[in-house]
């Protein structure tokens, strides 16, 4: 893949989070969400959620939404000097550094914003990709979910939650 340019949401970007969001939550392995989710349903999950910061990852040669990711604090009050994000990537750029990217750059935005550390409530276990790339980027497995997720294929598997002090 050519160089990545990371930019906050835009709401053209739409139509390119619309379509990854899509192929990823109808695979069924890495999130929650319905795989019957609308687009208005998405937009409510991953754009409209203040203080939810949303960000994409572009090609940057043809512009192509290639990636996108969400930011917050974790939890409110006394809990938001911790931040939270969600990532995916389209599944025609897998494998090209898009999720480091985007890695990378959240945690670079999150310890310039003043967030002290970054948690990841729901890292499927078996998406051993991602939390491969979440343990090269520093973060641990702090607490195992036994059979927490229903995986398409797979069934009952466990889940993670992965943290690392910023």
């Amino acid at each position: 893949m050519s160089t990545i340019t990371i930019v906050p949401y835009d709401p053209k970007h739409w139509p390119g989070v619309w379509a990854i969001f899509s192929a990823v939550v109808q695979g069924g392995d890495t999130y929650d969400y319905p795989a019957d989710t609308t687009e208005t349903q998405a937009k409510g999950y991953w754009i409209a959620q203040p203080p939810q910061q949303v960000f994409v990852a572009l090609d940057a040669t043809s512009g192509t939404v290639v990636g996108t990711y969400f930011m917050k604090p974790n939890r409110v009050g006394n809990g938001s000097h911790v931040a939270n994000a969600g990532f995916m990537v389209c599944p025609n750029a897998r494998g090209l550094g898009v999720g480091r990217a985007m890695g990378q750059h959240a945690m670079e935005t999150a310890k310039a914003q003043g967030f002290v550390a970054m948690q990841f409530n729901l890292v499927v276990s078996v998406n051993t990709p991602a939390v491969r790339l979440w343990q090269s980027l520093g973060f641990k497995v702090v607490a195992t979910l036994p059979k927490a997720f229903k995986h398409r294929q797979q069934g009952l598997v466990d889940a993670y939650i992965m943290y690392q002090l910023l």
